[in-house]
């Protein structure tokens, strides 16, 4: 039998174990939404706008290693995505997302809704393609679904003329793929792992130093067990926290521009450093020619070859996939007779001590202003530490960042490369989704909240229980930050000067909201959200408008120069 394009399709994403898809109609992909309208293995979410599809596909890649999908129209759908896009690809999340486009034959005429989705998006996904003829549509699928979740993951997209959608041919499903050009490298090469181990048992001044690789290849649980065989301190970047639990004695905490004193101390002195799924990126490291500056041997696993050496020397490099080096580098120093030295590491442990000692999460407990620190360490305390948290950019994501202990992975989802305001509520919609039953918590700012809160429209349509925890202090905070330290105090477009009342805003979408101002509130009222399961509940903290967070890295500076509230 002979299928539309649109139905060869839909027919694709129902082999690939697709389960929903996260789109917006138009013209261009109405042929598909006819086809998915004759189906119900695949569901579709209606988003309110597009950039918020491809935020909730995102999001629901991360919180459940599953490949996102989102459609979209042409011209302005695909433009409205093109942030979403950017900001998966900064973070190598998996997603695969489809474009309509106008017929092929008014392709370059200017045609209504026509821009060139290829051309505009080529910067910012891993692979695109341009379908020209349905008999080359399954296997266009096929590979992208491949190229997005295999090596090191990305966005692909698939840019789909309508009357290739309305074309037919005979369907058929290619059971694999194979691409000469493209062959990620699963197995990391075993002399290489031997001079690791090697490395690491000479260590007297050890560090493990892991980002959102560990996440990505769920190798959480190799992880922990080498921390924990060696005795070593281990700390996560922003986007790799929960890959080795946030409760451990041996975690120091983030590292990076807003890590904590002892992990960047720790970085910055270290004799042997096991880098593992990170890339020394300007916010962890700061300014490589400082961090340079203490010698020590760098041993980096990564899938990505052009991610090793990139901004530091390494001494090591291990190409493959993080699960599988780590547990050949577990297995080899499980066998290896050589111990580590006990005395060197006991003293290295006395020095971290020392370092921890700073306190340098300390704020004013007293205070009669409610902190944000403090919202979030209630936050973890009345979920456990078991809940989904979402945040959006900003002050508040670094708090959470940093007083939320995440002992598991995919329970900290954020925009971490790109750094997207208005991603919190949308990808907590993909989260929820993705995990009906869990407690998926958005923490944003007043700012970033109004960037994408019409999907508070799609949560009531589809009764997600999300609970929105806003640290409203009436700025836009990180900017407001940087303008005091580093601008004269010049609060330059910074203050929000016309709020909305956000309660009253919720509850026109016919959801709940609260607006706390005293600290003695803030446990009461997070305890009431979450008691209402199937409610969506804003809580509106109004927080102190001056708090900065700190330890803070200025930009251009070495990650041992932190500037602490003690300082200033």
């Amino acid at each position: 039998m002979e299928l539309s394009g649109a139905e060869i399709l839909i027919r694709c994403l129902q082999e690939e174990g697709v389960e929903c898809v996260f789109g917006y109609p138009g013209g261009a992909v109405l042929f598909i939404y006819d086809a998915l309208f004759k189906q119900d293995k695949v569901k579709h979410i209606l988003v309110r706008h597009e950039q918020g599809a491809s935020h909730a596909a995102d999001g629901y890649s991360r919180a459940s290693n599953k490949t996102g999908v989102c459609l979209v129209t042409s011209g302005p759908g695909v433009t409205n995505a093109v942030t979403g896009i950017a900001t998966a690809y900064m973070d190598s999340i998996p997603m695969v997302i489809i474009t309509g486009q106008v017929p092929t034959h008014a392709i370059g005429q200017d045609a209504f809704q026509e821009v060139d989705a290829v051309g505009i998006t080529r910067p910012c996904v891993k692979h695109n393609i341009l379908v020209k003829d349905v008999r080359e549509l399954a296997s266009a699928v096929k590979k992208a679904f491949h190229i997005a979740r295999s090596g090191r993951p990305g966005p692909v997209l698939i840019d789909i003329p309508k009357d290739v959608t309305a074309a037919s041919c005979k369907f058929e499903f290619p059971e694999s793929i194979s691409m000469r050009s493209y062959n990620p490298v699963i197995k990391g090469h075993p002399g290489q792992i031997k001079k690791a181990a090697q490395l690491l048992l000479e260590a007297k001044r050890p560090m493990i130093y892991t980002g959102g690789g560990v996440i990505l290849s769920e190798a959480a649980a190799q992880l922990t067990k080498l921390v924990k065989m060696l005795g070593y301190p281990c700390t996560n970047t922003l986007m790799g926290l929960g890959g080795f639990p946030g409760s451990d004695a041996h975690f120091l905490g983030m590292l990076g521009m807003h890590g904590t004193y002892q992990a960047n101390m720790a970085m910055q002195h270290c004799d042997v450093l096991l880098a593992v799924g990170a890339r020394f990126d300007d916010r962890v490291i700061g300014n490589p020619q400082h961090f340079g500056e203490v010698p020590r041997k760098i041993i980096h696993i990564d899938i990505d070859p052009s991610s090793i050496s990139k901004r530091v020397k390494v001494d090591v490099p291990i190409v493959g996939n993080v699960r599988e080096v780590l547990g050949d580098l577990v297995k080899v120093l499980e066998t290896n007779r050589e111990k580590h030295d006990a005395k060197a590491l006991k003293a290295w442990w006395a020095q971290i001590e020392l370092w921890k000692a700073k306190d340098c999460l300390r704020y004013d407990r007293a205070s009669k202003i409610i902190k944000p620190q403090f919202v979030v360490e209630k936050l973890y305390e009345v979920t456990k530490g078991d809940a989904i948290i979402v945040s959006d950019v900003g002050q508040h994501q670094m708090w959470t960042a940093q007083f939320y202990k995440f002992d598991k992975p995919r329970r900290w989802i954020n925009s971490g490369g790109l750094g997207t305001m208005g991603f919190g509520l949308p990808a907590a919609m993909g989260a929820q989704i993705a995990n009906p039953k869990a407690t998926v918590t958005c923490v944003t700012g007043e700012a970033s909240f109004q960037m994408c809160l019409q999907e508070l429209s799609t949560c009531k349509q589809y009764r997600l229980p999300i609970k929105i925890v806003c640290l409203n202090n009436r700025y836009m905070g990180m900017v407001r930050q940087w303008q005091q330290f580093f601008h004269g105090n010049r609060y330059s477009e910074s203050y929000m000067d016309a709020l909305p009342d956000f309660v009253a805003l919720v509850q026109s979408y016919g959801h709940s909201g609260i607006r706390i101002e005293n600290p003695a509130d803030v446990e009461p009222a997070l305890k009431d959200a979450f008691k209402r399961k199937d409610e969506l509940v804003f809580l509106d903290f109004i927080t102190d408008q001056s708090e900065n967070v700190f330890p803070m890295v200025p930009g251009g500076m070495g990650i041992s120069e932190m500037i602490l509230a003690e300082e200033l």
